[in-house]
């Protein structure tokens, strides 16, 4: 099917599963699967070249989505890959609660059409092994946390055990974090912002590491578009005549819960987040509040910062 100048455009999603991804075009009867191997990508991006789709949609599925996001991007096809969640409501909101690899294909086609979300740059190779490698460290630090519990309330028997797994992932951790140091330092823009950064007095490294591979967009957005990104923006509950309180929900959880801690440290440790969180404890504000405001704050700080390319002491001393 050639796409001439009067043709509507077209939308595609590709719902992607371990065994198979399902494809479909909205508005049309067009529906395929394929296998994500390389013969098959090969014959998708030939499909895609008739096609010539104005967007293509994927859920977000754990790594699972790169693969096919990459040989689309080989052939300059525009790809945004979606938070599972948008979808999800998407389909609540239009009536189709079954999940079925098929509907889900269709929908997110449907998504693609109706909401036609900014297509993204595909990160370069450096960019994706710094993700992969941080996405490890978290997967580590994870299973580390599990078993430190186990450790505690397991019989006496499998303690050693468990003992000696935990040693192991804490010396695979120390490794692991000497891998992402070595990849920052071996890049001159990612070193520049990771000195940037951990100027900001209760801006570890670890902080540092997860804004570098998963908040590559600091410095490039406004700070409100920033809140929303990572999900400490505040957003209204009200209906009616119920008013409810404000809460943050949706972003990035991964760069939330990090930024949480620092942000906890940085009450006692940096004098304009610490400064600003008394100021809001004494106007009487629930911690839980103040916190979240003082987030919000340090996010600001960040964004300025690697934004002017100004370390901690030439902005804000």
């Amino acid at each position: 099917m050639d796409q001439g100048q009067d043709q509507p455009s077209l939308f595609v999603g590709i719902d992607i599963s371990k065994a198979v991804c399902d494809v479909d075009v909205h508005g049309s009867s067009d529906r395929w699967q394929f296998t994500r191997d390389g013969e098959r990508l090969t014959k998708l991006q030939e499909q895609m070249r008739v096609l010539k789709p104005a967007l293509v949609v994927l859920e977000a599925t754990g790594g699972l989505e790169t693969i096919v996001a990459a040989a689309l991007a080989v052939i300059s096809v525009p790809v945004a890959v979606v938070n599972a969640r948008q979808p999800r409501d998407f389909a609540r909101a239009t009536g189709k609660l079954a999940k079925i690899d098929k509907i889900d294909a269709a929908m997110l086609a449907h998504f693609a059409s109706a909401l036609q979300p900014e297509p993204q740059t595909l990160p370069d190779e450096d960019a994706q092994r710094l993700r992969a490698v941080y996405e490890r460290r978290r997967q580590l630090m994870e299973i580390l946390r599990a078993e430190q519990t186990r450790l505690h309330s397991s019989p006496v028997y499998v303690r050693s055990d468990i003992q000696d797994h935990v040693d192991w992932l804490k010396k695979r951790l120390a490794e692991t974090d000497k891998d992402l140091t070595k990849l920052i330092q071996n890049s001159p823009l990612w070193r520049e912002k990771d000195e940037l950064l951990q100027s900001v007095p209760g801006v570890g490294k670890i902080l540092s590491f997860t804004i570098l591979a998963s908040l590559p967009e600091l410095g490039s957005l406004s700070h409100k578009q920033m809140e929303a990104l990572v999900g400490v923006a505040p957003f209204n509950r009200d209906s009616g005549a119920f008013r409810g309180r404000r809460t943050i929900w949706g972003g990035r959880a991964t760069v939330r819960v990090v930024l949480y801690m620092a942000t906890l440290r940085a009450t006692s440790s940096n004098p304009a987040i610490k400064a600003f969180y008394e100021r809001l404890k004494a106007a009487g504000k629930p911690t839980k509040v103040a916190l979240v405001a003082c987030m919000r704050k340090m996010l600001t700080i960040l964004n300025a910062i690697i934004k002017q390319k100004d370390s901690w002491k030439e902005a804000f001393t």
